[in-house]
């Protein structure tokens, strides 16, 4: 694995070798690597000649500066890992590499409802720092497949209409979901739970796994209210449990039993943000 910090210096490798851009496989990352993040290099390599990873912590898409300064950092095991995944270069930028007008000078990104309801509405700027530091990635690596994971279920859909408001020549593919063995879905963020905590994070995932088992035809709202009562007296801090529409993300308060939807949670286990989410497919 060639390891680059300098964006010049990555394009001009990537020029030289030639590689078709329609096989360059792309996974942009934060860093703090789990096996959810070593599955999407897996299925890359699978699919593609060569495969680029990405760790750069982006500074503009926390809305809470306590959340970036507390934000994982595994690098060197984070290189064993994708050594052994066979992933071919690893793209280990600085802020103003990113970023060499500053954070400051941004461009903003016409993303429309996606970016007001959900994640959107408890994290304001989240998802225009996230298409700020992927345009920059996908400008600089210029990738014919990107991969991303489910579990970023919103995340995943806002940066299909990023690719598709800039014409930008890249594939999105959606890879499910990977979990521990007790349901939790893999995050890097799942390193700051202690022992209790950790226990604990497993209610989202069965309070999601309660609404998809349940769901039926008509009214929905007392499912949700349900989970956030039980997230609640778990000891979470609720930012939302939703059931919306799957290509939309339009939030529903009844469904006609066949609409695929998505069922999404947010929530806080004391200083620590945890999302998740399930799909649910008519029966």
């Amino acid at each position: 694995m060639i390891i680059f910090k300098r964006p010049a210096d990555l394009r001009s490798y990537l020029l030289a070798k030639e590689t078709p851009r329609q096989a360059t496989g792309f996974i942009p990352t934060m860093g703090a690597l789990h096996s959810g993040h070593i599955s999407l290099i897996t299925k890359a390599r699978n699919e593609n000649q060569l495969v680029i990873c990405s760790i750069f912590v982006n500074p503009t898409q926390f809305n809470d500066p306590k959340d970036f300064e507390k934000y994982p950092s595994t690098i060197e095991n984070d290189i064993c890992l994708l050594e052994q995944s066979a992933c071919d270069i690893l793209f280990l930028p600085s802020v103003m590499d990113i970023y060499p007008n500053g954070i400051d000078i941004i461009r903003q990104y016409d993303l429309g409802p996606l970016e007001r309801i959900l994640e959107g509405q408890f994290r304001p700027g989240h998802f225009q720092g996230v298409c700020q530091v992927v345009n920059r990635l996908l400008e600089i690596v210029m990738p014919g497949k990107l991969y991303l994971g489910q579990k970023d279920f919103q995340q995943c859909m806002v940066l299909k209409k990023l690719i598709s408001l800039l014409g930008i020549d890249t594939e999105v593919i959606v890879c499910p979901t990977l979990r521990e063995p007790d349901g939790l879905a893999m995050s890097s963020r799942n390193l700051r739970l202690n022992q209790t905590e950790r226990k604990t994070a497993t209610a989202i995932y069965h309070a999601l796994l309660t609404i998809k088992d349940n769901i039926k035809l008509g009214d929905t709202r007392l499912l949700t209210q349900s989970a956030r009562q039980n997230l609640s007296e778990a000891g979470f801090k609720v930012d939302y449990v939703e059931i919306a529409k799957s290509e939309t993300l339009e939030i529903l308060q009844s469904w006609d039993g066949t609409t695929p939807l998505v069922t999404l949670a947010a929530a806080y286990l004391n200083d620590i943000r945890l999302i998740d989410n399930l799909l649910i497919q008519a029966s």
